[in-house]
């Protein structure tokens, strides 16, 4: 079946109970992977995703010439100094991974590698310039298609800089850290709203000298290999909080999830449902280089929210969600400066305002944000995931509480980051 033509239905649920763990982070898999491949020697990697975007970041390192084998229930990723990398030119397919892209991007423009770095019509559409421009004050020579994919990428010689990153974006910044590894000289990022740390967290812990201070993160030029890296991935929160939520939507409804990050960068989601009034809790587990632990979360009433910009930027990936709980909320939230939604693997804000509209939701969606009366009473409906995974788990879960049966069209999309998600739903809900 083409990708984003499988249809899914999700039925009405009396209950809703889900005792599991999720996939791996998917964030710290594409880190740990490019990290990996660069470092002097072996590294094991464990609890890695099976979902189709860090497949993209496997195949390219391949291609690259990485080494990267299974072994019991992780991978060893053989690394090799960046600069014995073979010049290419290298053909990249990065699929539907925009992490993919802008990471190999930062970590190539250093390198003595040459490559076209291409993705579906998708990835295809989004914007590109916010890795190339920082990059090319590096002194990389990277040429994108008028700000879009593809990307041409020719190693150079870099300088450190010290740059400003806006909007907000773990992305940009981890591309601008793996290339500031390669330069001369230190590479600061100053951000306004702090963004996912685990870049940071995995350079430092592989020998690098990261230097972090409120609202910057600076790098040194580094002149001896990473040390390898051995990690387990914790389960990933933005996919548990599809699982959380659902939970949350009526009294009587329960999720415990076991070994998910916990990484004080990626909970604004946890501190979002608890200000709805969410019954949550969450105990902390022994860990190394990421926080992993266990949630437990029981539904009731719903208040509305506001959420400001910063925490848009700071919930960035579970604000697809958060529209869908406020459906069913006391009040009306309001959730503004989310511009950066509407250039993801769709326009989010877009994608669930029509969604959510079908299903007889009230919201008004803005350039800038968007606002949700609630508590309404929803119906089932055709919707579209627009070939988004977060999109399409989002609608799945507000079609539990739907009155009849809610149709998903492009349900597929979902095995970019949770394969096996529409089975998981009916398993919580006694199907």
């Amino acid at each position: 079946m083409a990708a984003g033509l499988s249809v899914e239905q999700v039925q009405p649920a009396r209950t809703f109970r889900a005792a599991l763990r999720v996939p791996g982070d998917k964030s710290i898999a594409h880190r740990a992977l490019l990290l990996g491949s660069i470092a002097g020697g072996r590294s094991r990697i464990e609890g890695v995703p099976q979902g189709e975007d860090v497949a993209a970041t496997i195949a390219c390192l391949r291609r690259l010439g990485a080494t990267i084998e299974a072994d019991g229930g992780g991978l060893l990723v053989g690394g090799r100094p960046i600069a014995e990398w073979d010049s290419g030119p290298a053909s990249l397919d990065c699929r539907n991974s925009g992490t993919t892209m802008r990471l190999l991007a930062g970590l190539l423009a250093g390198s003595p590698v040459r490559a076209t770095l291409s993705g579906d019509g998708s990835l295809s559409s989004r914007p590109m310039d916010r890795i190339a421009s920082p990059l090319r004050l590096m002194g990389a020579a990277i040429e994108t298609t008028e700000g879009h994919p593809p990307l041409r990428v020719e190693g150079r010689r870099l300088e450190g800089i010290r740059h400003r990153v806006s909007p907000p974006s773990a992305q940009v910044k981890s591309a601008l850290l793996l290339a500031g590894l390669q330069a001369e000289g230190r590479t600061c990022v100053l951000e306004g709203v702090p963004t996912r740390d685990h870049g940071e967290r995995l350079l430092t812990a592989m020998g690098a000298t990261v230097r972090r201070a409120p609202g910057e993160v600076c790098i040194e030029g580094q002149q001896a290999p990473l040390r390898p890296l051995e990690i387990a991935i914790p389960g990933d929160l933005s996919s548990a909080a599809f699982l959380l939520a659902a939970a949350s939507l009526r009294g009587g409804w329960t999720a415990l999830i076991e070994g998910v990050g916990l990484n004080p960068t990626r909970t604004a989601f946890l501190d979002l449902l608890e200000e709805m009034g969410v019954s949550l809790s969450r105990q902390p587990e022994a860990f190394e280089i990421e926080p992993r632990g266990v949630i437990r979360v029981a539904g009731g009433a719903l208040r509305a929210v506001r959420v400001e910009p910063e925490r848009v930027a700071r919930a960035i990936d579970e604000i697809p969600i958060i529209t869908v709980l406020a459906t069913q909320a006391s009040g009306r939230t309001v959730i503004s400066g989310v511009s950066e939604l509407r250039v993801k693997e769709s326009d989010r804000v877009r994608a669930m305002a029509r969604g959510l509209s079908a299903m007889g939701a009230t919201l008004e969606e803005q350039e800038d944000r968007i606002v949700i009366e609630g508590p309404a009473p929803l119906r089932g409906a055709a919707v579209d995931a627009a070939q988004d995974h977060r999109v399409a788990m989002a609608l799945a879960v507000a079609g539990l509480v739907a009155s009849s049966p809610t149709t998903i069209h492009g349900a597929d999309r979902v095995d970019v980051s949770y394969p096996g998600f529409f089975d998981v739903l009916r398993r919580a809900t006694g199907g």
